[in-house]
């Protein structure tokens, strides 16, 4: 009796897998555009005026801070070895 192919439980379940309609997948509860109102829009504008006003004159300084911890912190240990040659480096010359 000749085989015409094989399939294997993993291929079963690829094929049941791929037989099976795909989900429609949705963001929004409603199905039409998401449109917004001038009310809103002028609550956005002073929530963001607001916030931008409680940020304070020493925001960018916080800011470049939270930067430079974010880009020394995955790198401790190599920003570790970098300074200590630095000072090894500064204690040779001076």
């Amino acid at each position: 009796m000749p085989r015409l192919f094989e399939m294997t439980p993993m291929a079963i379940g690829n094929a049941l897998v791929q037989m099976r309609p795909r989900p429609f997948w949705a963001t929004a509860a409603v199905d039409s555009a998401a449109d917004t109102l001038p009310m809103e829009l002028s609550a956005l504008g002073a929530h963001v005026d607001r916030c931008n006003g409680s940020r304070g004159r020493m925001f960018g300084l916080r800011c470049a801070a939270d930067a430079f911890t974010g880009f020394v912190a995955p790198r401790l240990v190599t920003t570790l070895v970098v300074v200590l040659i630095a000072f090894g480096v500064i204690s040779l010359i001076v």
